[in-house]
């Protein structure tokens, strides 16, 4: 099992690729970034910074104007932020 701090750091890198693309719409841009503040803000638990995140990707997930490639990008996080343990 990978360390929780790594894969946060992990989700933190796809995220900046996901802000530095130009072909991702700029609202979807915009929550990326908002999330990876919220996956660095030390002032919480791994668990809950994990959780808050999962929560705010699943907003933009279904988002219609979102490429393919973004959308996978997005699913492949959520689904390494699922395997942080809950505090």
């Amino acid at each position: 099992m990978t360390n929780p701090e790594n894969t946060i750091n992990t989700c933190i890198q796809m995220l900046q690729m996901i802000m530095e693309d130009s072909t991702i719409p700029r609202n979807i841009r915009r929550v990326a970034d908002e999330t990876r503040q919220v996956l660095m803000d030390d002032s919480q638990g791994l668990g809950l910074r994990a959780a808050t995140a999962i929560s705010m990707i699943d907003e933009i997930s279904n988002d219609p104007n979102m490429p393919v490639h973004a959308r996978t990008r997005i699913w492949e996080l959520v689904s390494q932020l699922e395997t942080v343990p809950l505090d």
